[in-house]
């Protein structure tokens, strides 16, 4: 039973470190979805006014996107990649393909978090009836009363801070706004499901590796930077150790540092900084044609076109 769960939990674990990406986006989601959620719950208040409604209600669906979509811009690695890239080198060894997929790279996971929050405020549907209540035509209601203050009474619609005779077209004009609202959102959807899909073939289709190669060049390129960040560490603690020696003449290790410092006697004290330049900034995007593992696989994708044995 026990090697039963044990198998099972790596399984888990498996198959969380394959949809490493998707796992993280679907959380992204779901944060958005919770924190617009509570937003709509706890701190929308529609002014019910003429033009304020409309500017507070597109604030509400457009800032919190841009805002998710700037700080998702800060918090890609990759961002400060192509900074560094255009502050040493100047882009100049950036090809048009690589910049592409650098920055698709950025902006596919920025825009998480804005999509979501802007689709489900359209699917619910309360800042849009807020922003366009006082543009619908009074006359389009059936045996709406007659009045010389339509955009003032319309814009309280969303409040129901209406005269009695008025309350019983609150509901219709809600339903209708609502309508509107879903319908853009679900359009929204649609559009966005079928861009990604559209772009996933343009991707397999210009790729010179099959589906399997390009699975086994993710693995590779994810397991290179998780041995490089894990060493990094390492040689990080090394050389402050030995800082916090000189200076002390002593330096207090727990037992599992010490081993580790002991493996690491014969790395490299000092990196300097034009090997630093040759790793940093976007590396991994323009030098990719140029990796030995990448040439590899193109030998492995034409071998396996002309069904011809394997190269060694």
């Amino acid at each position: 039973m026990s090697a039963l769960v044990s198998e099972y939990f790596k399984f888990i674990s498996l198959i969380l470190k394959n949809k490493h990406t998707a796992i993280i986006n679907g959380l992204i989601g779901l944060g958005t979805v919770i924190s617009q959620t509570a937003y709509n719950i706890l701190a929308f208040n529609c002014p019910c006014s003429p033009k304020k409604n409309y500017l507070y209600g597109l604030a509400a669906i457009g800032v919190p996107a841009l805002a998710f979509f700037v700080i998702g811009v800060m918090l890609n690695r990759n961002t400060w990649d192509v900074v560094h890239e255009c502050r040493t080198r100047k882009c100049r060894k950036l090809s048009g393909t690589a910049a592409f997929a650098l920055v698709g790279s950025i902006v596919g996971r920025a825009v998480v978090a804005p999509v979501t929050w802007f689709v489900f405020s359209l699917l619910r549907g309360e800042a849009y009836v807020c922003a366009f209540s006082e543009f619908i035509d009074p006359s389009s209601l059936d045996n709406f009363p007659t009045t010389t203050e339509t955009p003032e009474i319309m814009s309280r619609f969303p409040c129901k801070d209406l005269p009695a005779p008025l309350m019983n077209f609150t509901g219709k004009v809600e339903r209708r706004l609502k309508y509107e609202s879903q319908l853009i959102g679900w359009l929204m959807v649609g559009i966005i499901s079928l861009s990604i899909f559209l772009l996933l073939c343009i991707k397999h289709c210009c790729s010179s590796l099959g589906f399997l190669q390009e699975a086994y060049w993710s693995q590779y390129r994810s397991s290179e930077q998780a041995f490089f960040q894990r060493t990094a560490e390492v040689h990080a603690k090394l050389n402050a150790a030995e800082s916090v020696k000189s200076f002390f003449g002593i330096v207090e290790l727990d037992n599992e540092e010490k081993e580790l410092l002991a493996k690491s006697q014969g790395a490299r004290k000092v990196i300097p900084s034009l090997d630093w330049n040759r790793i940093t900034g976007v590396y991994m995007y323009r030098e990719i044609n140029d990796a030995p593992m990448y040439s590899r696989l193109n030998k492995w994708a034409h071998y396996t076109n002309e069904n011809k044995e394997l190269p060694k």
